[in-house]
């Protein structure tokens, strides 16, 4: 795994840090950090399968395949919204 330094403002330091705690899933504001870089890159991977192969044509994957994935992702969306 490879190790990075960021700067975070202040603002967005205290929300990692409250919701590192108040959701209790994660250890450390890294592990929150590298799980919203997961929904960020499955959110892309959506939207990209959304824009190439529109709702009419939708390659290997089922609609109800689509559809829980969006479930998913509007899922994680609501779990990190910013108050």
């Amino acid at each position: 795994m490879s190790r990075e330094n960021i700067l975070l403002t202040k603002q967005n330091d205290l929300w990692l840090l409250n919701q590192v705690k108040s959701l209790g899933d994660y250890a450390n504001k890294s592990e929150l950090v590298n799980e919203l870089i997961r929904q960020a890159r499955r959110a892309e991977i959506t939207t990209e399968k959304l824009a190439t192969k529109g709702l009419c044509d939708c390659g290997e994957q089922s609609v109800q395949d689509m559809l829980d994935e969006l479930k998913l992702l509007l899922s994680d969306i609501n779990t990190f919204q910013v108050n």
